[in-house]
């Protein structure tokens, strides 16, 4: 077997889970931000985003970042002096400050401290979208 491709494989598999959190946990802080003066749907709301942060969204992305340098490694480290592979780097990084932020705004709901609107978070949501449709253009169009 392909040692690269199954390395691709695996990253795509864990970038396609990550971005899946990522779109769906701003759009449940929107459903709790409408509903945090009932107690006990937010404690639900609650349940669902701490699970979806700690048990989906980070270790997908933390296999995106292994698998995604293992392919460096495979296709070699010199590669990092490319312009498309260092733009799709720092896009992901972008990402990755993205969902360090998204466990801020999980925090402050944990507590009942949440002051961002739900049309905040409609708009926020869209950030993760913009950056996975930049790095996929980069990725394949390869620009120079």
């Amino acid at each position: 077997m392909n040692i690269y491709l199954t390395y691709k494989a695996l990253h795509l598999i864990a970038v396609i889970s990550w971005m899946a959190g990522l779109l769906y946990l701003p759009r449940i802080f929107v459903y709790h931000t409408e509903n945090q003066s009932d107690k006990n749907i937010s404690r639900v709301f609650k349940t669902m985003e701490r699970k979806l942060y700690f048990y989906i969204m980070t270790p997908a992305m933390i296999i995106s970042w292994i698998f995604g340098l293992l392919l460096i490694g495979s296709i070699g480290f010199e590669q990092l002096s490319t312009y498309w592979l260092k733009a799709k780097l720092l896009l992901v990084t972008f990402l990755t400050i993205y969902h360090f932020y998204l466990g801020g705004f999980l925090k402050k709901f944990e507590l009942d401290m949440n002051t961002r609107s739900s049309k905040f978070f409609r708009f926020f949501n869209e950030v993760p979208t913009i950056l996975l449709i930049l790095i996929i253009f980069i990725v394949i169009f390869k620009p120079l």
